[in-house]
């Protein structure tokens, strides 16, 4: 097992995310079988229970592990399936080692963080990275892990010890760092500066680890004289100094490492049976980063959410709407709409944002209402439904963007006006949307209905069963607490809205489809998850499709995409 460990410097959110998933989707690429371990140093057990503020979305596993969005760009890039406890927060290593502790594992002994914790924080590692991850269930051969925060932060500290020490037990030829680091371009001078790279670096060194490549983040494309200044003040070749800047797309990013020679280098330091060039692997990556530049046609997609000031709030949300633009050759245009904005109240309070709002909103090719949680902004999220709904706008309604439409529904077609979900009002006489009581003890952490659930179709007239590719059921992943109540589902059949798919059981509305519109679709699971850059999410798809008036041709020609 060859372990590639990614350190960062300077500031958080640098790119090391992607920088992990770049590098593993280039090994890939060789011929290797690659797996990945995010490492949060909160002491939270996992991020179920964030707001999307905090650390962005809450990315759900197959298996129900509710993880950090990093974990979501592994999958993506390198098309596999992680498990929770590829995701290591301080929360679990702690609670591992003092149940371990409890159970009289260390009886005698003082329980400490060295060794104890550094031990438990090797052993996890060495353990999961053997964890198959891919469809052919064989043992991966490379694992990228990813410490997150920065080098220096208080809470990182027990995890750089543990990697200090298993440089030595894993060995020189089966170890090695890459540290990502920034190199700001002060607007005064406009000159790229080294200094904080040599801070971070010389911090690292101090912790006993030192990076066999750095990875220099920065604006624009980094000189060479800055190059052989890092090199010099940093204890490395020159080639050893990677530059990667900003640029139109992710996709590019394995293309500027592979330009810069990552593949050699990992040959000749990790002792790797590859060739020098990649397969046809990375090449698809480079027609896709091509094509992606290439985008003329524009087509613009409201998300209406609450979660609008940070974009990684709906991360795989933007990913699954920008991988089905690709694949039918747009460029998508995704406007953020703080659903509280659609509200009359904010016309009273602020005529101006209230107009805009529904500027954006009038003027999309179709309305994307995602998941959520709390009562805040739902009123502006069915004011959105309704005209999606009303004026046949394209409409794709996810997790409780679902609920709503069915909650929308009932007010305004089955007349019963007081219709809610029990979340926002316990006591409605209509509880159209009702909890889950068996998916609701108590506590909040990982009580919810998670991870990968069969979805059965109840009919072949369904617009989502053709995106699907004909299939008698999906297997989708889940997040939530609250379902459709299903004592009331003929009332809506009744009336043109469709309950297509459900549960194995044929308890659980999983699918929405309402007749005589283009394309209205509301699915209880999270499709946005199992996206992939070159496997598209059908519900997603079919939104663009709709909202580029291309969506019956494709029903069309056997939902092949045309060249």
């Amino acid at each position: 097992m060859k372990y590639i460990l990614v350190t960062g410097g300077v500031i958080s959110g640098i790119g090391k995310g992607i920088i992990a998933s770049s590098i593993g989707t280039i090994l890939k690429s060789c011929g290797l079988r690659v797996t990945a371990i995010k490492i949060d140093p909160y002491i939270n057990i996992d991020a179920g229970t964030f707001s999307p503020y905090e650390h962005g979305e809450v990315f759900v596993l197959n298996d129900g592990g509710e993880v950090d969005l990093d974990l979501g760009n592994y999958e993506r890039f390198l098309d596999i399936n992680l498990y929770k406890d590829n995701n290591i927060t301080t929360g679990k290593i702690y609670q591992h080692v003092i149940n371990k502790e409890r159970h009289g594992d260390y009886l005698g002994k003082t329980v400490q963080v060295v060794p104890h914790i550094t031990d438990a924080v090797q052993e996890w590692v060495m353990n999961q990275a053997k964890v198959p991850v891919d469809d052919d269930k064989k043992e991966p051969q490379i694992c990228v892990i990813e410490l997150g925060g920065t080098i220096g932060d208080i809470e990182g500290m027990p995890f750089v010890e543990a990697f200090r020490q298993f440089q030595f037990k894993a060995k020189r030829e089966n170890f090695c760092n890459i540290h990502v680091s920034l190199v700001p371009q002060p607007n005064a001078t406009g000159e790229q500066k080294t200094k904080p790279t040599q801070n971070s670096v010389r911090a690292l060194r101090g912790l006993g680890l030192s990076p066999d490549l750095i990875v220099c983040r920065s604006a624009k494309p980094i000189e060479m004289a800055v190059k052989e200044k890092i090199s010099m003040f940093c204890h490395v070749e020159p080639e050893q100094v990677i530059f990667i800047h900003d640029v139109s797309s992710t996709y590019r990013v394995p293309i500027l490492l592979e330009e810069q020679g990552i593949i050699k280098y990992f040959k000749q330091r990790l002792n790797l049976p590859i060739d020098d060039q990649p397969s046809d692997l990375l090449m698809k990556w480079k027609k896709m980063a091509c094509r992606y530049e290439r985008l003329l046609k524009v087509c613009s997609i409201a998300l209406v959410g609450k979660y609008t000031k940070l974009s990684d709030c709906y991360a795989s949300v933007f990913k699954a709407l920008e991988h089905s633009a690709l694949a039918i050759n747009y460029k998508l245009d995704l406007m953020y709409i703080d659903s509280t904005e659609l509200e009359r109240s904010t016309e009273a309070e602020n005529s101006v944002k209230y107009h805009q709002a529904w500027h954006k909103l009038c003027k999309a090719d179709g309305i994307l209402v995602p998941g959520g949680f709390g009562i805040r902004g739902t009123e502006g999220k069915l004011q959105a439904i309704s005209w999606a709904r009303t004026k046949k706008k394209p409409f794709l309604g996810v997790c409780l963007g679902m609920q709503l439409a069915v909650v929308e529904f009932a007010r305004n077609c089955l007349n019963w006006k007081d219709a809610n979900s029990t979340e926002f009002d316990p006591d409605t006489k209509k509880p159209v949307v009702i909890d889950m009581p068996e998916h609701n003890p108590g506590d909040m952490g990982g009580t919810m209905r998670l991870g990968k659930r069969r979805t059965v179709f109840k009919t072949e007239n369904s617009v989502l069963r053709k995106l699907y590719g004909d299939e008698m059921f999906v297997e989708e992943r889940h997040r939530h607490r609250y379902e459709v109540n299903p004592e009331l589902t003929h009332c809506f059949e009744e009336k043109g809205l469709k309950f297509v798919g459900h549960d194995t059981e044929g308890n659980r509305m999983e699918i929405i489809e309402l007749e005589n519109h283009p394309y209205f679709v509301g699915v209880q699971f999270h499709p946005e998850f199992s996206s992939r850059p070159m496997k598209p999410s059908p519900p997603y798809l079919g939104l663009l499709l709709a909202a580029t008036g291309t969506l019956n041709a494709y029903l069309q020609r056997g939902c092949k995409l045309s060249p």
